[in-house]
């Protein structure tokens, strides 16, 4: 079910080899490192540039935020991550952005994790095949979160998607 990722076929991921071990384990230091240099999308927005790249980063501080600043289980910070390098898939592969944000929100109850981008084209939810190698990011979305949508802005919008989680 989980083919090559949406905008990001022939990108590097290794990522899915750790997460298939039982999850990703960055030490809090480098955690902790990485929110230094890009920012915390937990605390204010973190802009990107629009490379395929940029969606190793994005992984990266949504595995950070989850796991280590949240504390959420494993196989929920992995999920969102997958979820997160689809939305960034899409914003890289489809927008003509030069940069894109990403955000992440904790309530009771909820997570809800946005990616920005210039874009005022919708994603669309399409039927897939087995057999399809493409077109499988909001589809994964749709399946893996609990909530997803898109909020049109005055330059742009904001893709999201929401899980339940535990409280704290």
């Amino acid at each position: 079910m989980m083919g090559d990722m949406s905008g990001l076929e022939g990108v590097e991921q290794p990522w899915r080899a750790a997460a298939a071990r039982g999850g990703l384990c960055p030490s809090d230091e480098q955690a902790m490192k990485l929110l230094e240099l890009h920012g915390n999308p937990s605390v204010a927005e973190v802009c990107l540039p629009s490379r395929p790249e940029s969606a190793g980063v994005a992984r990266r501080l949504t595995h950070s935020v989850t796991l280590r600043l949240w504390a959420l289980p494993p196989q929920t910070a992995d999920s969102a991550v997958l979820l997160v390098s689809e939305l960034v898939g899409n914003a890289v592969r489809h927008t003509g952005a030069r940069v894109f944000g990403l955000r992440m929100l904790r309530r009771r109850g909820w997570i809800r994790i946005e990616v920005r981008d210039p874009s005022r084209g919708l994603p669309c939810l399409m039927p897939v095949q087995e057999m399809d190698t493409s077109g499988r990011g909001v589809f994964l979305v749709d399946k893996l979160s609990d909530r997803w949508g898109v909020d049109l802005l005055p330059r742009g919008k904001r893709t999201w998607f929401e899980m339940r989680v535990a409280d704290r």
